[in-house]
């Protein structure tokens, strides 16, 4: 009897060991291709950080390295489908040239390609057409860049709850002033409209000639912020103030990435 039991505890010792390895050969592909598959975006990553380097300065913009991030798990069934979650772009310290202008600061442009499709073949071949659903980019300008455009010494932006708000030093009959107030932003085309209003002016004396003046200096900071053209046929919906700059924020759909 005792020679039985120990033969029957065999068939169930094997089967546990059987079953013990099968285990830790699922756990070891499954590692392996986690392993391989964060390979795949850095490679990717890598790729696009490359060609995006080489498209900025083939337009003459002056950037830090591009900071690219492929979104989605797992990547390789992304590839296998054609069909990508989202692509990040972030570059920061951009000069970017614009019209009649000088370039441009943007402490930072960030872009978010959603829905990305790309076949297989034309990965591997380089044709075809790669799209992305959605394309949303947001950079802000530095209030260093607008002064330099408004070019009024003295002249002051910043943020204040939530408001682009101005100070400046102006003369009135031969005296100092300062002027304060609140300045509104409006997006026209490739142009962002800065024209000041309700200014406040201590001190000020109630007289036509200083109420002029201060109206010739309103209409002398009015200004046309032209706008760097953006990558991927994005369209400028909204600018607002915040404590580093100018936030604008730009989108398009089905936009071609080739």
């Amino acid at each position: 009897m005792p020679r039985s039991h120990r033969t029957g505890e065999r068939p169930r010792r094997r089967g546990r060991k059987l079953l013990i390895g099968l285990l830790v050969l699922l756990l070891v592909l499954l590692v392996g291709l986690v392993v391989a598959d964060r390979y795949a975006v850095g490679f990717a990553e890598r790729e696009i950080g490359t060609r995006i380097s080489q498209e900025i300065t083939r337009e003459g913009i002056k950037s830090g390295p591009p900071d690219v991030s492929v979104n989605g798990f797992p990547f390789l069934s992304q590839v296998i489908a054609g069909n990508y979650q989202s692509i990040v772009v972030v570059v920061r310290d951009v000069e970017a040239p614009v019209a009649n202008a000088e370039a441009v600061h943007l402490p930072e442009l960030h872009i978010d390609a959603q829905d990305i499709r790309a076949s297989i073949n034309t990965l591997r071949t380089g044709q075809g057409q790669v799209t992305a659903g959605t394309v949303d980019g947001t950079a802000t300008i530095a209030y260093d860049s607008v002064l330099k455009l408004v070019d009024q010494p003295g002249l002051q932006l910043k943020e204040d709850g939530g408001k682009l708000m101005v100070t400046a030093p102006v003369q009135v009959l031969g005296q100092a002033f300062t002027v304060t107030g609140a300045a509104n932003l409006k997006v026209e085309g490739a142009e962002v409209a800065l024209s000041f209003s309700d200014l406040d002016v201590q001190g000020l004396p109630d007289i036509p000639v200083a109420r002029l003046a201060v109206q010739e200096y309103v209409r002398r900071i009015a200004i046309r912020l032209p706008l760097p053209e953006l990558p991927f046929n994005l369209q400028v919906q909204e600018v607002r103030p915040l404590p580093q700059g100018l936030s604008v924020r730009a989108t398009a759909k089905n936009v071609p990435i080739n």
